[in-house]
């Protein structure tokens, strides 16, 4: 077989490959989970994807053409992951709110110093996440394992929805803002428990050599994808039964195109997509871009601005901070 042969057969796996991260949104990871890989591989595909294409541009035009043609198929599947919006909405002050999403790791960066960046942000709703669990945080959140809710409106109800015994915990509240209810849920779902040392980095906090650095890896991934099922239906159980709006929100670890972001964004829009620019990016402790915290809403709220603040580094993940207007 011809040289170009090959890189043709080549680039058209390459092609099936991210095709195939559009069925994440039907099968589900207890049926088959290693689908849901790639959607962590997503961007080192489109990349590579790009990078063929350029090449046959010196080679074969003509194939070079139709190669370009299918990158529009993927328009979504990138925007959730780098997006650039064209202008922002105009908007009113009186019914707007301010929502905050922190995965705080459990205070290790001192709890005066994540107090302070949370307060003077101001927001009407804080989630947090992996919050300090043996020092409470203050008197006046509602509280849950790992995760926790602040805001200056009123509570009407609450109810947890992950009570089992698995490390993802999630909960909703229906908050009344300004006579206009919305249930707000916190997001968290079953942490992967990695360690750098699985992806060939220097981890400071295991000392344990994984010999079998991939085994590892499938080890913790395959399992967890299967955890996130079923916490992913309770979740959804909360957002389909809703009788308010919604704003869904918080730590999904879970990357875009990936079973979880289809399942719990279904009828919800995403911040980022719609009003966001740049970068999703919310967590920076592995050297490969990583987007795993979300704010989703109902589509009778409307974003107004997306923010993931790379100034503060007070954890392994970014603050993401959304507004919106309550129509």
């Amino acid at each position: 077989m011809k040289r170009a042969h090959v890189f043709l057969v080549f680039h058209c796996l390459l092609i099936v490959l991210l095709l195939s991260t559009f069925a994440n949104a039907w099968i589900s990871p207890n049926y088959f989970s290693e689908l849901n890989l790639l959607s962590l591989a997503f961007p080192y595909l489109i990349i590579l994807h790009l990078i063929l294409t350029l090449i046959w541009f010196f080679k074969n035009k003509k194939i070079a053409t139709v190669f370009l043609l299918s990158t529009f198929i993927f328009c979504n599947p990138v925007r959730r992951w780098v997006n650039f919006t064209p202008q922002q909405l105009a908007h009113s002050k009186k019914n707007e709110i301010k929502v905050l999403t922190f995965n705080v790791k459990y205070g290790s960066s001192g709890w005066p110093t994540v107090k302070k960046y949370i307060t003077d942000q101001n927001a009407d709703i804080i989630l947090v996440q992996e919050r300090d669990t043996i020092t409470a945080f203050r008197k006046d959140l509602v509280k849950y394992p790992s995760v926790i809710l602040k805001t200056r409106h009123k509570i009407l109800r609450q109810h947890d929805l992950i009570n089992d015994k698995s490390k993802g915990n999630s909960f909703y509240a229906d908050v009344d803002i300004n006579g206009k209810i919305i249930r707000v849920i916190n997001v968290y779902l079953e942490p992967f428990r990695l360690n750098k040392n699985m992806l060939g980095m220097e981890d400071k906090n295991c000392h344990k050599e994984e010999k079998n650095k991939l085994a590892a890896l499938f080890s913790r991934l395959i399992p967890t994808f299967k955890a996130h099922e079923a916490q992913v239906n309770k979740i959804r159980k909360a957002v389909d039964h809703s009788p308010y709006p919604v704003i869904l929100a918080g730590d999904f670890n879970s990357v875009p195109n990936s079973w979880e972001y289809y399942n719990l964004g279904e009828n919800l829009n995403d911040a980022f997509m719609a009003v966001g620019n740049g970068s999703s990016t919310s967590f920076h402790d592995y050297k490969f871009p990583l987007r795993i915290d979300y704010i989703f809403s109902s589509k009778s709220i409307t974003p107004l601005n997306y923010k993931v603040d790379y100034s503060v580094k007070l954890s392994d993940h970014y603050p993401v901070i959304a507004e919106f207007l309550l129509n």
